[in-house]
């Protein structure tokens, strides 16, 4: 048996004698090899800049701040808010349980389950295209913007995406043995269908949207296969059905998502065309690269895998707003192993599809490199909340007050309660800590009201120029407050906010004001 022949899986040509005796030696031998180029490069890029000038964006101080708190704590708190990524600050309160809340032990989980990521792309791409073809497509895996992006934050998408590449690989052992009694007169096993659903589950469970890939499976999915993946797909949904029915009914934390824009869903298109004619290059030609008795194709699995969860997020997103790009990173799986499968076909096509191939690759790579050096700068973020922690520490002085205009702008605290401990929040009743969500309580009106007229100078947290804010009747309180009585300063301006500095209307200030 040729190694092309344990690339393409083309296992139902082997002999029951033989498959015993030579399958074994060639996955042993076989496997681990092809994974170290891109794993390897996934790590780097991971590690590469991992600190970004020790700055923090909202999202990651929600992590650092709750998965810092006791386990009873947490537990309240995730009964009221983000029980959705609550797996994951469970994992996270682990670590630092172990480890202490440096950057890295936020950051490193989601280099390591980027390269886990790489690793099953890599493992996929074998299975279904050939060694090379693999290689090819982990390696455009781990350089994929969104893949370094995630793999550098403190936050449970790269995680997810992980499990969901080893649960499509573990799909394809699965479907795979539902042909064994035909091939062998034996019974088949159920353990990849175990394993499957299992991966599958846990990857709901830290983030529901995963659910998705089950979807895109059931369209890779031959005939004979169809029942024990439904089986299996039933048992992942009732595992993860009480979990989403309470983040159903704590979406109202995410109101924050705006409807899917013309420009996302042109770029949507844009990407989808793309990879349509990635499948069409993968096929072309030579396309004896997977055997015509595999399970099915790598263009198969990946289409779906790459089109289906963003399209289906965009259409729940017509009636509740909900897309977010990062929600199904795993998306791009599906776009690296078609990348992978045109670049290991690249000497079979045409000479002018071989020309602009090239052209168009070197032209990805040059692009690449000031991409992946931005993504490593401390502007890539948005909400930089270590920016305002400095900011608010340099320019509070004692007797100062810090008002948000909006409850949930406090939320940018979490990551520095040191700094903000000797400041006065003018506002605030509860801390976050103590209300057990990201917000804390507020004062009545009245007595912010009051607390504003005695403070000597406010300074002022809010959003950037464009922005909305929330217009409750406490923040317009707060907002009229401040034109009737105080003056508007400075303003700092830092990446996702505004600091403006309000000094009381006094009346010597008031004449200054109309003196030519």
């Amino acid at each position: 048996m040729s190694i092309a022949d344990f690339d393409t899986i083309d296992d139902t040509q082997i002999a029951p004698q033989e498959r015993s005796r030579t399958v074994p030696s060639l996955s042993r031998r076989g496997f681990l090899t092809p994974l170290l180029l891109p794993v390897s490069l996934s790590a780097l890029l991971g590690v590469w800049g991992i600190r970004r000038d020790g700055t923090l964006w909202h999202d990651e101080a929600v992590t650092l701040e709750l998965a810092s708190r006791s386990l009873p704590d947490l537990w309240q708190t995730l009964g009221n808010i983000d029980a959705v990524h609550g797996a994951y600050y469970f994992l996270m309160h682990g670590l630092f349980g172990l480890f202490g809340t440096d950057l890295l032990v936020l950051r490193l989980p989601s280099v390591l389950a980027g390269a886990l990521a790489t690793a099953g792309v890599t493992a996929l791409g074998v299975r279904l295209s050939g060694t090379r073809a693999g290689i090819l497509a982990g390696l455009s895996f781990a350089v994929l913007p969104d893949v370094q992006r995630y793999s550098q934050e403190g936050r449970s998408y790269s995680l997810v995406c992980a499990l969901v590449v080893w649960a499509t690989y573990l799909l394809v052992r699965a479907v795979l043995g539902c042909r064994a009694p035909e091939i062998t007169g034996r019974r088949s096993s159920m353990v990849p269908w175990i394993a499957y659903g299992a991966l599958m589950l846990a990857a709901c469970i830290l983030h529901q949207f995963a659910a998705f890939a089950l979807i895109a499976h059931a369209f890779a999915l031959p005939t004979y296969a169809r029942r024990p993946w439904a089986y299996t797909a039933l048992l992942v949904a009732a595992g993860v059905a009480p979990l989403a029915a309470l983040g159903m009914a704590q979406s109202g934390q995410v109101a924050w998502i705006d409807g899917v824009t013309g420009s996302e869903y042109q770029r949507f298109a844009v990407l989808v065309s793309f990879a349509i004619l990635l499948s069409y290059l993968a096929s072309s030609g030579n396309a004896g690269k997977v055997s015509p008795e595999a399970p099915f194709s790598l263009r198969a699995i990946a289409l779906p895998l790459f089109i289906l969860p963003t399209a289906l997020l965009m259409l729940i997103s017509l009636y509740k707003p909900l897309y977010v790009e990062r929600y199904v990173l795993y998306g791009l799986v599906g776009l690296a192993l078609l990348l992978g499968a045109v670049l290991d076909r690249m000497p079979e096509l045409g000479r002018n599809l071989r020309v602009a191939t090239v052209i168009v690759v070197a032209l990805a790579i040059a692009l690449l490199v000031p991409e992946s050096l931005r993504l490593r700068a401390p502007e890539s973020r948005s909400d930089n909340v270590t920016d305002l922690a400095i900011s608010l520490s340099r320019e509070y002085a004692p007797g100062d007050g810090i008002l948000y205009l909006s409850v949930k702008r406090r939320a940018w605290s979490l990551a520095y309660p040191s700094v903000n401990r000797g400041m006065f929040d003018i506002a605030q009743e509860l801390t976050p800590a103590a209300s057990h969500d990201l917000y804390g309580t507020e004062l009545p009106s009245p007595q912010i009201h009051a607390r504003m007229r005695s403070s000597p100078r406010i300074l002022v947290v809010t959003e950037p120029v464009g922005h909305r804010i929330e217009s409750s009747g406490t923040e317009m309180m707060k907002e009229r407050v401040l034109a009737e009585y105080f003056t508007k300063g400075r303003t700092i301006r830092i990446n996702g906010a505004r600091v403006i500095i309000y000094e009381p209307r006094t009346t010597a200030t008031e004449a200054e004001l109309v003196v030519p």
